[in-house]
């Protein structure tokens, strides 16, 4: 393995290897795949259409990656004097998904390499499961996977329908694993899978095991000093990547 593939904290927890199950949680943007820009340039359109501003989205925009649609939606309409209502944040959302299967068409995005096969070696094994953690909306999300076909690998999670903290959707996503497997993961046998330091820091928010990817906006330099669980610089290595999974007891 190399070094400057995978950096990893081993777990002392213990228990029996027989029993494991353990529950990925995945972001969406920068994670499993780059939309081209179509999810920043249709916020963009949306506040140009509905509140009649000239928001030009930039590589790097400050307080948006890593972020939950409903934070970004609030923080915008406060940038440009909008009242930060639910009535303009209702506005707000429904033009943004009117805007992003347009957005999406006329972009060049695509799956990260890896992707579809970690995608399917989850599904192939008994004690795995998989679900969200995203800052997109539940519609959101379903249009962008649906866009690049991975839609049908994800059938819960949480969204920023749940709260517009990024912090606070761990709890939703593992209560939703709960019910839908009728299995209580524990904590440590959790991954949260992101590109930013806020995946990293929701994933400790709930005592998980985190693993950073730095296909997104952060780099590795960058992503190492919040001290993932894991740090890869894609997940094209599918065996690494598996390796860490089944290295946490």
């Amino acid at each position: 393995m190399k070094r400057n593939q995978m950096t990893t904290r081993k777990n002392s927890a213990s228990f029996s290897s027989m029993s494991a199950r353990k529950l990925l949680l995945w972001d969406i943007d920068g994670t499993l795949l780059t939309t081209g820009g179509a999810g920043v340039n249709a916020l963009a359109n949306a506040l140009n259409r509905e509140f009649n501003v000239n928001f030009q989205p930039k590589d790097g925009d400050p307080d948006i990656g890593g972020r939950t649609d409903r934070y970004i939606t609030s923080a915008l309409l406060q940038r440009f004097g909008k009242e930060v209502d639910a009535e303009n944040i209702r506005r707000f959302l429904e033009a943004y998904l009117e805007e992003l299967p347009k957005q999406l068409a006329s972009r060049t995005g695509n799956v990260f390499g890896g992707i579809v096969d970690i995608l399917d070696e989850v599904t192939r094994r008994p004690e795995l499961a998989q679900g969200l953690l995203t800052g997109n909306l539940q519609s959101g999300a379903k249009i962008k996977l649906s866009h690049y076909n991975i839609h049908h690998y994800f059938e819960f999670g949480a969204f920023a329908d749940d709260s517009p903290i990024r912090n606070e959707l761990g709890p939703h996503a593992h209560r939703r694993a709960k019910e839908k497997f009728q299995y209580d993961f524990p904590a440590h046998h959790i991954f949260i899978i992101g590109d930013t330091p806020h995946d990293i820091e929701c994933g400790k928010t709930i005592g998980a095991q985190t693993i950073a990817v730095a296909t997104g906006t952060f780099s590795m330099e960058q992503l190492a000093p919040h001290n993932p669980s894991a740090l890869f610089k894609d997940l094209t290595d599918k065996k690494a990547f598996f390796d860490f999974i089944d290295s946490v007891q």
